[in-house]
């Protein structure tokens, strides 16, 4: 796109100048010939690009404003170091433009690597990074997942999934039953306790890395249900896993962070309980997200996930009666329009 082309130019002309700053602060030398190319783009408006040149690596975030803000991503870059994290150390920033030089964490994610004979070695790496955050002081000015976010984020279903990509609207039976749901979910969501919430703790966002992983994509951090992120690790948007080895690894996780002093819940079954509404919440959000990147966005590709989310909601309600009314709405949005359910 043209914008992009000028933002573009704008960065290489910035990162120039930053480069010059970095090799003679680190004492690297003269700039070697180097090379800039696309190191990935996600489902936001960022783009991130990768500067090599000589044995040495960089990543360079574009994070165009008024869409994206960087201050998150510095901030939680900061605030996750203080914990042992193995997250992005800024070298340069521009705010203001939303250009951020970072030091290059590798080019293999989890979902590059892992497969069913080390996801258990590489799980355990990302437990250890998880309960590191957690045990952070709480004391950062982070926004909290209250009541009005994990409504907010509910309503994606209905405006996106329903609204845009089925084209439909809930009747008034629907739209109770749509109410009743969303309530039992927040009223578990804030029911938990709180710790430091990634939002988006997945293998996508991990990568291999020495120390591992290395973690990305934490600018959305908050204060919220400290099932979110191990539920999010496990069931996720681009893989699954049996249901018997999830439910060990989260029993691993439980016990660790019960070990670790971090508030679970006392129960284990409670905490699964707990987990599986969070979880349910979650997907909901993620499917109109994916209709939302689709409609409004024009990337189709994220909605041939959606089944693999509508699995993992099913999965849930066929072992928890009280979701017994999302499973009825869920059925209804199956049938055509104007059919008896």
């Amino acid at each position: 796109m043209p914008d992009q082309d000028v933002r573009l130019q704008h960065l290489k002309v910035w990162l120039d100048q930053q480069l010059e700053k970095l090799f003679l602060a680190e004492g690297w030398g003269a700039i070697p010939p180097a090379t800039l190319t696309a190191a990935s783009s996600d489902a936001s408006f960022r783009r991130y690009f990768r500067w090599e040149g000589e044995g040495r690596s960089l990543i360079v975030m574009d994070a165009p404003p008024p869409r994206e803000n960087c201050k998150p991503f510095v901030d939680i870059a900061h605030l996750l170091a203080k914990s042992g994290i193995n997250v992005p150390k800024i070298h340069a920033q521009d705010l203001e433009n939303g250009f951020l030089l970072l030091n290059d964490l590798g080019n293999r994610t989890y979902l590059d690597v892992i497969d069913a004979d080390n996801a258990d070695a590489l799980f355990a790496d990302a437990i250890d990074a998880l309960l590191a955050f957690q045990q952070l002081p709480m004391d950062s000015e982070l926004p909290s997942y209250d009541v009005a976010l994990l409504r907010r984020e509910l309503e994606l279903f209905p405006e996106w999934y329903v609204g845009h990509e089925l084209g439909r609207a809930f009747d008034s039976t629907q739209l109770a039953l749509w109410q009743r749901v969303s309530d039992l979910l927040i009223d578990s969501a804030l029911a938990q306790p709180k710790v430091l919430v990634h939002r988006d703790y997945m293998p996508r966002n991990l990568m291999a890395s020495e120390p591992n992983p290395g973690v990305l994509d934490f600018q959305d951090a908050v204060y919220g249900p400290v099932t979110y992120d191990i539920t999010c690790l496990f069931k996720d948007a681009f893989l699954s896993w049996p249901e018997a080895r999830v439910r060990g690894w989260l029993q691993d996780y439980w016990q660790r962070a019960g070990d670790a002093g971090i508030a679970v819940q006392a129960d284990f079954e409670a905490f699964l309980r707990a987990s599986d509404l969070m979880g349910v919440q979650r997907h909901l959000k993620v499917i109109g997200i994916f209709a939302r990147i689709c409609h409004r966005d024009g990337k189709p590709r994220y909605l041939a996930d959606v089944p693999r989310f509508f699995a993992y909601i099913e999965a849930v309600v066929a072992r928890r009666p009280e979701l017994a009314e999302l499973g009825e709405l869920l059925a209804g949005l199956r049938q055509p329009v104007g059919a008896a359910v």
